[in-house]
């Protein structure tokens, strides 16, 4: 007999209550890792996404290997492959992780769930992380959450029964799998020990100025941990991350180098992070649909396509705007406050649907986390209903962010000869009419008068009938809460703001 131990976006041996329990019962370990051609083949999936998964799976396979245990991969549709397992070698468990992902891996989990039933096999799934499932509303959500985190790590296990006799297929190339060529030269490598040497060298070193140089794209790169990836795909555990995160704050307690602040916030945004995958995991359609009703059909569904390819190839006429872009697209990560300011831009300015850019940023960002994105990109486009407008103005936000215009010149070469006066505004020097509209582009849009029309636009649906009640059901079922002392928790809760709405605060997940 044997158990199958269903590795997802969990590619670790430490801290994995799953392989704990596969572990821990009589039944010989078969580690299983799944590569299913559909799941590649859907909009949001890029070839940056497997590069870096692939890399996570060699080593996680050598690590398997020397535990006993090696790790089988299968390519094929999951249902068909675990069939084939349980009738191939007596399987009568499954075991993983619940996994909050898209909409194509919830439809894949309850067709799995379909067959484990109907085959006798036995699926528990574990929780690996603070999202709840099963939430009739988020009271008491913030106190399960903390109480996961203070629980004990899971140490690897050195040595398992595994399953003999198992075949395992090559683990694919991107273009087997139909994934069009990605370059991204500032590629993030993949893997738990590259995701450990950045943990340790944040908390070491590079954290300190992170509360001050979080927001800026070029400290940004440096002070914030770059976690992000390996937390989405799961080298790291969100658990081993905030404990690591306690004990150096607990070491420099008393200190006056900065570090205090830095990593108070460090952790808020780690707890923020479990508060926006837990909207996904309690409303799975908002992949798809606007999270308030009212907002369906605000902007049309079919793009206007010359303003969505200059913007997802950074030839906008912005120049901080396509700066960012550009950033991101040749190194699958971009700080938290140029992600929301490329979706609010896209959304409000050039008045793209959120499902069509969203799609676009999921594909660029390396670290692309379904519950974290979609309830973000709702967010930045102000289609929640409970969230605070906030149309970005992308001059200012160059001018803020990029004040001596290293990060706009480094992305944007062709502004080279304009002065650092109008950088920004390449419009307002003299020597535009050389310049725009032959070696770069002039702007898409007036960024004022964009604006106005699209806040006069967004504010229309909130005086609409019926906005307020939904709302505030809204608010009842996803918005965080306040502590007895009225104390936001964990840096994550509502505060009231016009049409009744909550304010989930402007989030920097500047991990």
């Amino acid at each position: 007999m044997g158990i199958i131990l269903w590795f997802k976006r969990d590619l670790r041996l430490a801290d994995h209550p799953a392989l704990a329990r596969a572990a821990a019962g009589e039944d010989a370990v078969l580690p299983l890792y799944i590569v299913e051609p559909e799941l590649w083949a859907e909009p949001d999936a890029a070839g940056r996404h497997w590069a870096f998964l692939s890399e996570s799976l060699l080593e996680l396979s050598e690590a398997l290997g020397a535990t006993g245990a090696p790790l089988v991969i299968r390519v094929g549709e999951a249902v068909a492959v675990l069939e084939g397992l349980r009738a191939a070698h007596g399987i009568t468990r499954l075991v993983s992780h619940e996994e909050t992902g898209n909409g194509w891996t919830f439809a894949r989990d309850l067709r799995v769930a379909d067959w484990a039933r109907g085959a006798g096999v036995i699926w528990e799934e574990l929780p690996q992380a603070g999202v709840v499932r099963r939430l009739n509303g988020r009271d008491g959500w913030a106190r399960l959450r903390d109480g996961r985190m203070t629980g004990t790590p899971l140490p690897a296990p050195t040595a398992l029964r595994g399953l003999a006799g198992v075949a395992s297929d090559r683990l694919p190339e991107a273009r087997d799998l139909g994934l069009a060529p990605d370059p991204c030269t500032g590629r993030q490598a993949g893997g738990r020990q590259a995701g450990r040497d950045l943990l340790t060298s944040f908390l070491d070193h590079r954290g300190r100025v992170y509360r001050r140089a979080m927001s800026t794209p070029l400290e940004g790169a440096v002070a914030c941990s770059r976690l992000s990836p390996h937390l989405a795909f799961g080298t790291l555990s969100a658990r081993e991350t905030v404990q690591a995160a306690t004990r150096a704050a607990a070491a420099r307690k008393g200190t006056r180098e900065g570090w205090a602040g830095s990593l108070r916030s460090f952790q808020a945004r780690l707890a923020w992070r479990d508060h926006f995958m837990q909207k996904l995991e309690d409303e799975p359609a908002l992949e798809h649909r606007c999270l308030h009703p009212d907002y369906e059909g605000l902007r049309p569904r079919d793009p206007d396509p010359v303003r969505l390819e200059a913007w997802a190839r950074g030839e906008t006429g912005l120049p901080f705007v396509d700066a960012c872009m550009r950033s991101l697209i040749a190194t699958g990560w971009l700080n938290f406050r140029m992600r929301s300011m490329l979706m609010a831009v896209a959304s409000y300015h050039l008045w793209l649907d959120w499902r069509a850019t969203g799609a676009q940023l999921a594909r660029l960002f390396t670290d692309y986390e379904p519950g974290i994105h979609w309830p973000q990109v709702q967010m930045q486009s102000g289609t929640t209903g409970m969230n605070t407008i906030r149309i970005y103005n992308p001059v200012k936000q160059g001018h803020d962010q990029d004040p001596t215009g290293r990060f706009t010149r480094t992305w944007v070469p062709e502004l080279a000869e304009v002065p650092d006066r109008v950088l920004q505004e390449p419009w307002r020097w003299e020597g535009a009419s050389g310049l725009l509209g032959r070696r770069y582009p002039a702007p898409v849009v007036d960024v004022a008068v964009a604006a106005r029309a699209a806040r006069d636009r967004v504010w229309a649906v909130r005086r609409g009938d019926g906005f307020r009640a939904e709302a505030a059901r809204l608010v009842e079922k996803h918005a965080s809460r306040k502590d007895r002392q009225g104390r936001f928790v964990n840096d994550r809760a509502p505060r009231r703001g016009r049409a009744g709405a909550a304010d989930d605060r402007q989030l920097r997940l500047d991990l």
